[in-house]
This record gives structure tokens, sequence and C-alpha cells, in this order.
């Protein structure tokens, strides 16, 4: 006789079930990096969110996972998500009953807290009734086994900016602690009038996943830095996924020639897919990736809505946050990054 599968709640004081939660997550093709464990001490200690991170047992084994956490904001709406501060999210699960069964928990917490709605970042499909969100897409790309022929891949436009970055005499560096990159980071979100994530979440990431999120930094000959990326690991893959720039690393293509010094290194390393991540469409960042080669895919985010009447609009292309983002630029940096964390953690 089968067993019916089993729902559980990841305690982020039980690292024997977040070691077996991070095995089934590298070894399930449909999870991702924000599928593991340690995102829950981002929720909770970081953020000061609920998390409920669920996982689907049987017999002892686990067949799926479903990281979610409660966001409550009086300006952005009170919501259930997988997984906020993440471009990839919802159900991973080896079995249709696992996913199934995590789904309808995460629809019973969400009637039982009350939220707006519910919202899974998924990469496929699944619920074609659900509203979903098609502003988002994902750019990924095979990595070459030889740099020259990755460096013959960039389109030719954007190869001459990294050839020029190279004549430049650029360095990249991979440093050991989050400093350089946060302060190119702030700068440079301060300068698009969003509010930048607050310090000490760049240096749990790189303590909670070690080896897995790492800085590269580029400076100029002279050692002043110009460019700096946080990337994740997983797998075989490359994530750069929060990254920061001086005014003048435009001029010197210090830009392009970070994610081409992350590229060789990902070569070197033996790794196979570069993940470029998350881009609204119409953005510049989106067209940036489009110079490089990389073509974009639609990313599926469901939402079961149930004190809302449409799918929330809480990013920057929205008209009603144009007023905010010209005054945010216009504050003294210090108070910036003082208020931003206070508002950036209800945004998720």
């Amino acid at each position: 006789m089968t067993t019916s599968v089993q729902i559980k709640r990841l305690s982020a004081q039980d690292p024997v079930a977040a070691q077996r939660w991070d095995a089934f997550v590298m070894a399930c093709p449909q999870a991702t990096f924000f599928h593991r464990a340690g995102w829950l001490r981002m929720v909770e200690q970081v953020f000061r969110h609920r998390g409920f991170f669920l996982y689907a047992e049987r017999d002892g084994r686990i067949e799926g996972v479903l990281p979610l956490a409660q966001v409550k904001s009086l300006l952005f709406g009170h919501s259930l998500v997988a997984l906020p501060f993440a471009v990839y999210g919802g159900v991973a699960a080896e079995s249709e009953e696992a996913g199934a069964a995590l789904e309808q928990e995460a629809q019973a917490i969400a009637k039982q807290l009350g939220v707006d709605h519910l919202e899974f970042r998924n990469v496929q499909p699944r619920h074609a009734d659900w509203p979903a969100q098609d502003l988002y897409v994902t750019f990924r790309k095979e990595i070459l086994a030889d740099e020259e022929a990755n460096m013959l891949a960039i389109p030719r436009k954007a190869r001459a900016v990294v050839r020029k970055g190279l004549k430049n005499e650029l360095i990249s560096h991979i440093d050991s602690d989050v400093s350089r990159f946060f302060e190119l980071y702030a700068s440079n979100t301060h300068r698009h009038g969003t509010p930048a994530m607050p310090k000490r979440y760049f240096a749990a990431l790189l303590e909670e996943f070690g080896p897995d999120a790492e800085v590269l930094t580029v400076t100029d000959a002279q050692g002043r830095p110009l460019s700096s990326v946080l990337s994740f690991y997983f797998r075989d893959e490359v994530l750069p996924y929060y990254a920061g720039d001086e005014e003048a690393a435009r001029d010197l293509a210090a830009n392009d020639f970070k994610y081409w010094e992350l590229m060789r290194r990902a070569c070197a390393r033996g790794l196979k897919v570069f993940d470029y991540g998350r881009s609204k469409q119409g953005t510049g960042s989106y067209s940036f990736k489009k110079n490089w080669g990389f073509e974009p895919t639609p990313l599926h985010y469901e939402y079961c809505l149930y004190k809302r009447d449409a799918v929330p609009q809480n990013n920057p292309a929205n008209a009603k946050y144009q007023l905010l983002i010209k005054t945010w630029r216009k504050l003294p940096i210090g108070v910036a990054n003082w208020l931003g964390p206070m508002i950036v953690r209800n945004l998720g």
C-alpha cells in the first residue's frame, strides 16, 4: 500500500532537516538556488518576515519543497510569496502528488493569515486559471568550454566594449567581504531612485552560502573600485544577482568587463550556464542582456487573489511611484541608506 505524502515545515533551528532539504534541492531538476534552505534565515533573521518553508515527505523521504514568506506592509499590501527577494520560486517536486499537496497547504496558510494574495514565482506555468504577471523575463545562456569561444559568442558591438575594458587595463578581484560592493551598489540604486537592501543582508548571504555566494569587483589600474557584482553558484550555473557601478564605469567599459570576467572565471571552473537573471521588459537591463546575445524567456508569476481584484504592480515601472522615485534621488545618500532597508524589506 502506498503511503500518502505528509506536509511538514522546516525550522531554522533544525540543521539536520535543512541538510535533507538542500540535498533534495540539489538533486531536483525543478529546483533553483532560491529553493535552498538558507533563504529561511534571510527571510526571518534579516528581513523579519515569517517563513513557511514547507516540504512534502513520504516514508521519511522528501519529495518536494515550497519556500514561502509572509510580507505584510501598509504601503504594499499583505501577501504570501514563494519567494520574496528571489527571481524564481514556487513548488519544486518530483511527484505531482507532492506538488499539489504543497500548493494546497500554501493556500490553507494564505487563508489563515488573511493575505491579499498568494504568489508563486514559477519558471514553468502551473495554473492556467490564475492571474499572471507577464512583466518579467529571464536570460540564460550556455557557457562554452573554451574562453575565446565565449568571447566570440558575444555580439560584435558588446564584444568591442569588453575589449575596451581590457585595453583600459581594468582588473577583476574576488572580495572577501561586501564593503566595496555595497558602496557601489548603494550609489547605483540611489541614482535610479530606488531603496537599497541593507548591507547586513549581503554580509549574511556570504556567511550563509559560503563559496556559493561571491563578490567580484572591477578596479582600474590604480585600484579604484568601478563596478561590482554579487553572484550565486548553483550546480553548474553562475547567477550574477546584485550589482553596482561608479558613474565613471560606463566610460571605462567596467560594467561589460565585469560580466566578461565573471563568465571567463566560470568557464575556467567548468560551469555550463550563465544566468543573467530577471529583467523587466522594455528596460535598460533588458536591452543590455539582449545586446550580449541572450534571448529572453518569460517568467510565470502566478497569483491566487483573495482580497484583490488584480495582480499587484509593486515595481518602479508603476506610474504611481514616479514621484517617490524622483524624491528618493534627491535624498542625501546617507539618509537613503538609512531609510532604504525599512522600505525594501516589504517590496520583496
